[in-house]
């Protein structure tokens, strides 16, 4: 269920996560810190949640939190290893050369902030889950097993793109094998299945509310953060991204077109 001053409580507390994380980046101004704490914020809005509602975390409840958590860890130690290979993160560079000097005020409010919000709407299905009934009903078993099959679909695509950029010999080629050859984003598809089936465990609790956040982090994917944003300058870098893009699914694996 949802709670009102519980819900407060855990906005407040994550938004306290990213003031810290947005003072740590002071130093050298570089935002891509941020993240590897995604999605630890999201974990930490459906902790604070469950404890400031009372709902103790046991059975059903627990299993999800551990879940959510193994995701959580598993994609911020991926990031976090990304950024040390790769620098800082384009996006967020654009972001600073436009806005100056004033960035450092700025950031604070249009990148740790803004956030910190997105991770609290995005956590409805995790608080609907880890307030719910503490049994596991069919649809929520469903949804727990969903789940983890977007956690390790996820989870594979990325380990396959990483290992395929530690070669040096596929600097500025285009990964088109394994489950990048069936989805241009197998990574994005996978977290938003993972995300899937914590509705599904949230719905079946009856928080229908808990599509909204289903809903917002399925956009971000598609049209925010991820797709779109992804390849807006890949093609500048990689001429072969050209092709891959007009042979390649961009998001539900799909059998590859011959051109």
């Amino acid at each position: 269920m949802f709670f009102i001053q519980p819900a407060l409580i855990a906005l407040f507390g994550v938004s306290l996560l990213m003031a810290c994380v947005w003072a740590a980046h002071l130093r050298d101004e570089d935002a891509s810190i941020i993240d590897p704490f995604w999605g630890i914020a999201i974990v930490l809005v459906g902790a604070l949640h469950a404890l400031a509602a009372g709902a103790p975390l046991r059975g059903a409840r627990l299993l999800v939190a551990l879940v959510a958590l193994a995701w959580a860890l598993r994609l911020a130690m991926h990031l976090r290893a990304r950024h040390r290979a790769e620098g800082p993160d384009r996006r967020y560079q654009a972001m600073r050369e436009a806005r100056g000097k004033a960035w450092w005020w700025q950031s604070f409010f249009v990148v740790f902030m803004l956030q910190a919000l997105l991770a609290w709407i995005v956590a409805l299905p995790l608080i609907a889950s880890m307030s719910g009934p503490v049994t596991l009903s069919p649809l929520s078993s469903i949804g727990l097993l969903v789940a983890l099959l977007g956690f390790g679909y996820e989870a594979v695509a990325d380990g396959q793109l990483a290992r395929f950029k530690s070669e040096p010999a596929n600097k500025g080629k285009v990964m088109q094998s394994g489950l990048w050859g069936t989805s241009r984003h197998p990574n994005y598809f996978g977290e938003a299945v993972f995300w899937m089936g914590f509705t599904l465990t949230g719905v079946a609790s009856g928080a229908w509310w808990s599509l909204i956040g289903f809903a917002l982090i399925v956009f971000m994917l598609l049209k925010v953060s991820g797709i779109t944003l992804t390849e807006q300058t890949i093609a500048e870098r990689r001429p072969a991204y050209a092709d891959y893009v007009r042979d390649t699914s961009a998001f539900v694996p799909w059998p590859r077109r011959k051109g």
